[in-house]
């Protein structure tokens, strides 16, 4: 039989560690499993119970694939060799320990899984960075297969993960409801809506107080709008009297040149009078002249 490179003995010691804690939690699961009675919660402790014994037999089929031996945080080489059967029954005598002593704890059903879901939230964390490692290593050596194996894991470990950070906050608020008087949960949610209440009424009086700067300022701009259409009404009224007065002006000034031609008339009339005398006058010269021709004639 070939014997097995470094490489691969180093992967073997990564995935053993993954396999041992694989099996570790199978039997917690089981002990978490009969402690839960909220259904939501059990349901997905017993789907996480099948995804964590599928993970153990892929990791210990990898495992055998690269010449190794699957066993509970073995080392390989002749020291793993001797101390792996020892490993694994001390690996699962703890698991089995973990149970009975899980099911004391706490001071009531809800705490009791409260601390379940926390120590299983810590398990998940531990094994999210196991896989990360070993997908990290198997990258570095270029063995695709295993990376693509703890890739797998890794990710259905993050979802349980999820799954109980959500649970934990559950379970605490049903802690509260159990183990905490009514009075003492409402002494304290009243705090938190007075001050609810109290932050809602300074909003509404800054709210208010905008609204009125707001009209203030369209107040005010509506009376200085006001103000510019008188000004320029009576801007306009002065520009009529203006074009009045004007007005007036050239027409006394029309009348005065009327005025001055009537002057004028009359001085022509006594032109015209002082002409007729003229003529008189000059018929009687005529006359005078012919009454002294009739009289020579007469002399003759």
């Amino acid at each position: 039989m070939a014997e097995t490179s470094t490489r691969d003995n180093k992967l073997i010691q990564y995935l053993n560690e993954a396999y041992g804690k694989e099996k570790e939690l199978e039997t917690s699961l089981q002990a978490h499993i009969g402690m839960t009675t909220r259904a939501p919660y059990k349901k997905r402790l017993q789907q996480h119970l099948k995804e964590t014994k599928a993970h153990a037999r892929s990791v210990e089929r990898r495992i055998k694939q690269l010449g190794g031996k699957a066993e509970s945080g073995s080392a390989p080489g002749p020291v793993g060799d001797v101390t792996s059967g020892m490993q694994s029954v001390a690996s699962k005598a703890v698991a089995a320990a973990k149970g009975p002593l899980h099911a004391i704890r706490g001071t009531g059903e809800s705490e009791k899984m409260l601390k379940n879901a926390k120590t299983e939230f810590f398990n998940e964390f531990e094994e999210i960075a196991t896989y990360s490692g070993i997908e990290a290593l198997a990258d570095a050596v270029g063995d695709r297969e295993t990376a693509k194996l703890a890739r797998e894991i890794r990710r259905e470990e993050e979802r349980m993960a999820k799954f109980l950070g959500t649970e934990i906050g559950r379970l605490a608020k049903g802690v509260a409801r159990e183990e905490i008087p009514a009075a003492e949960r409402r002494r304290n949610g009243g705090t938190r809506r007075r001050r609810s209440s109290s932050s809602r009424s300074r909003t509404a009086s800054s709210g208010s107080s905008s609204a009125s700067k707001r009209a203030s300022s369209a107040g005010s701009s509506t009376r200085k709008r006001a103000s510019a259409s008188r000004s320029a009404s009576s801007g306009s009224r002065s520009s009529s009297g203006s074009r009045s007065s004007s007005s007036g002006s050239r027409s006394s000034s029309s009348g005065s040149r009327r005025s001055s031609s009537g002057s004028r008339s009359p001085s022509s009339g006594s032109r015209s009078s002082s002409s007729g005398s003229r003529s008189s006058s000059s018929g009687s010269r005529g006359s005078s002249s012919g009454s002294r021709s009739s009289g020579g004639s007469r002399s003759k």
